[in-house]
């Protein structure tokens, strides 16, 4: 997600790492945070010349600070201004537009029927929907009755999100009659994991990395970080929160982080991870 106001006043160099795009890669959608028209609209070109396949505007998040932005999720209950939004991306690129939201849950907030409404007459040519309400955690299940009225109400392509870890997971969700899955946490780690539910929805075999791979995997992750940030010690400090989910479902885990929670050069980074993925 980044910020309008970042790709706005500042200059490419401060926002570079943010719409960075290896030639290798594939469609990329570039996630836009704001509440103003205006700026959306100067934003969307600037990501769109920087290579954008898609652009999709968030109305999603949760975190406190975003909220009392008032962006994020906390749009979710002005519809007018989403259909606004959404004009100002339509109006200002050539590549396909999408909002992601999240549901009302048990709130006594009521919003998806002017929300559906709006981004139908906006135009967006899909929607996200995250199956929770934004004051719900993770524990809480994914409601998928409320992605399906989505599903139902709108013509355009919906996307389902939340809690897509396995197949049977996998199947639930498509069980909405939604076009698609967007997977999140259950990625972190194991980017590997489209490629695996795809072959098993196929009902083809897939071989998972060993252990010894992951930690390829893990090492050549830090490695790209790097140059990307241009700053070694600022990639470490982010690549740290990763180590548990790269070592997911070993009982040492701990013993990892913490080693590499404590390291603040590459090159012991590195030997950490060589240590103990071999």
């Amino acid at each position: 997600m980044i910020s309008c106001k970042t790709l706005i006043h500042h200059t490419k160099k401060a926002y570079q790492r943010f719409v960075a795009k290896d030639p290798r890669e594939g469609p990329v959608s570039f996630q836009l945070s704001a509440n103003n028209p205006a700026e959306l609209a100067v934003a969307t070109k600037i990501v769109t010349d920087c290579g954008a396949n898609m652009i999709d505007l968030n109305c999603g998040c949760p975190v406190k600070k975003i909220r009392s932005k008032g962006v994020g999720s906390s749009l979710l209950l002005d519809a007018a201004k989403i259909y606004q939004l959404i004009l100002a991306m339509k109006q200002n690129t050539s590549v396909p537009v999408s909002i992601k939201i999240r549901v009302e849950g048990d709130s006594s907030e009521k919003f998806m029927a002017p929300l559906a409404q709006a981004v139908s007459d906006a135009g967006a040519d899909f929607l996200v929907v995250h199956g929770r309400h934004w004051t719900e955690k993770y524990d809480v299940p994914c409601r998928h009755d409320q992605i399906q009225y989505f599903v139902e109400q709108l013509k355009i392509p919906v996307i389902g999100n939340g809690d897509v870890a396995c197949l049977a997971s996998l199947d639930k969700m498509l069980a909405t009659g939604c076009a698609g899955v967007m997977i999140g946490r259950a990625g972190v780690g194991q980017p590997w994991l489209i490629r695996k539910l795809i072959a098993e929805k196929r009902q083809e075999n897939f071989t998972p990395p060993s252990f010894a791979q992951i930690g390829e995997i893990f090492i050549e992750h830090v490695h790209l970080l790097t140059d990307l940030f241009k700053n070694e010690k600022f990639a470490l400090i982010q690549v740290r929160k990763l180590a548990k989910y790269y070592a997911r479902g070993r009982t040492d885990w701990l013993q990892f982080y913490t080693a590499t929670n404590t390291c603040d050069n590459l090159a012991d980074f590195t030997k950490i991870c060589q240590d103990y993925f071999h």
